[in-house]
C-alpha cells in the first residue's frame, strides 16, 4: 500500500506545528508595538473585521505553497534535468547544485533575496493591471490592515508569484538550505511591513520595506495604491519611478473599491476571480 497519503498528513502537521508558535510569537509581538507605536490608532487586531478570513488564510497558504513548490520543484527536475526517482530528486536538491551552490549559504541567501524581490518587484506591477488584478484584489480587499493580513493572498496569485519564483530559484541551483536563513526572515518581514505601525525608519526607508512604505500602497490608488510595490527592497520603486513616503502625512484608508464586490469570507474570496 502507498504511503503517500501518510507522508502528506505528516508533511501538513509538521507545516502546522511550526505556524501554531510563529503565529503566537507574532501576535504578541505586534500587540504591544501597537499599544505605543500605531499607524492608525483605534480597535486591536483581534477586533478588526475578516479576522475569521485571515486566519483562514493564515494557515491555509503556508500548507498551499509548500505542497505547491515541492510539486512544481518535482516536474521541473524531471522536465528540465530527467531527475527521477525520490532518492534521485533529493540528492538533486538536497544542497543545490551547479556554479551557484559552490557558493556560501550567506551569499546563496543574498542572492535569493535580491533575484526574488526583483522579479516579484514585477509580477506585483503586473497584477495591478488587466485580468490579474481580480486575482490581487483579494490581498488589497482588507479594510483593517494588520499583520495577520499579510498571507491573505489567492492561489493564483501565490502560484504565479512566490511560489513561481521559489521553484525558478531553486531550479537554477541555490540550496534550499537557505531556507533556514531566508525563512524566518520573510515570514516576519511580511507580517512585519503590514503591521499597524507607524514606523518609517528614517533614513533607511530607502534601504527596506518598512510599515508606512506598504500602508501607502494599500491605500487607494490616488492616494499610493499604484506605488510601492517592492517587497522587502525600496531600491526597485525608486529605479523605476514608484516610489511614494509623503513626509509628515500616514496613510489611514484601506482596501478596494465597494463597487468591485469582494466578499468578506475566504470561500467567496477564492471563487471571486473566476465570476469576474
Amino acid at each position: 500500500m502507498s504511503t503517500l497519503p501518510i507522508e502528506v498528513i505528516e508533511m501538513l502537521g509538521q507545516t502546522m506545528m511550526r505556524v501554531v508558535p510563529i503565529t503566537i510569537g507574532l501576535a504578541l509581538f505586534f500587540t504591544v508595538l501597537t499599544q505605543f507605536w500605531a499607524c492608525n490608532p483605534g480597535k486591536p487586531w483581534w477586533q478588526k473585521r475578516e479576522l475569521v478570513t485571515d486566519i483562514c488564510y493564515w494557515f491555509f497558504v503556508p500548507v498551499f505553497a509548500r505542497v505547491l513548490r515541492i510539486g512544481l520543484l518535482v516536474v521541473g527536475a524531471a522536465a528540465v534535468f530527467d531527475v527521477h526517482g525520490a532518492d534521485d530528486l533529493i540528492s538533486f536538491y538536497e544542497n543545490g547544485h551547479g556554479p551557484l551552490a559552490q557558493l556560501p549559504l550567506w551569499l546563496q541567501s543574498i542572492i535569493f533575496l535580491v533575484a526574488s524581490d526583483f522579479m516579484l518587484y514585477w509580477l506585483h506591477r503586473m497584477f495591478h493591471g488587466g485580468g490579474f488584478w481580480k486575482y490581487h484584489a483579494i490581498h488589497h480587499s482588507s479594510e483593517d490592515l494588520e499583520w495577520i493580513s499579510a498571507a491573505r493572498f489567492h492561489p493564483v496569485n501565490l502560484l504565479i508569484g512566490t511560489i513561481s519564483v521559489d521553484v525558478i530559484l531553486l531550479m537554477a541551483g541555490i540550496s534550499p538550505n537557505i531556507m533556514l536563513w531566508v525563512g524566518p526572515f520573510t515570514t516576519f518581514h511580511s507580517a512585519f511591513v503590514h503591521a499597524n505601525l507607524n514606523w518609517t525608519l528614517g533614513p533607511f526607508k530607502y534601504v527596506i520595506a518598512t510599515p508606512v512604505f506598504h500602508r501607502w500602497h494599500h491605500t487607494a490608488l490616488e492616494e499610493g495604491g499604484d506605488t510601492n510595490f517592492a517587497g522587502t527592497f525600496p531600491l526597485w520603486d525608486i529605479l523605476f519611478g514608484t516610489f511614494r513616503m509623503p513626509e509628515g502625512k500616514l496613510p489611514d484608508d484601506y482596501g478596494v473599491d465597494a463597487e468591485q464586490g469582494v466578499p468578506a469570507e475566504i470561500g467567496g474570496q477564492l471563487a471571486y476571480p473566476f465570476r469576474h
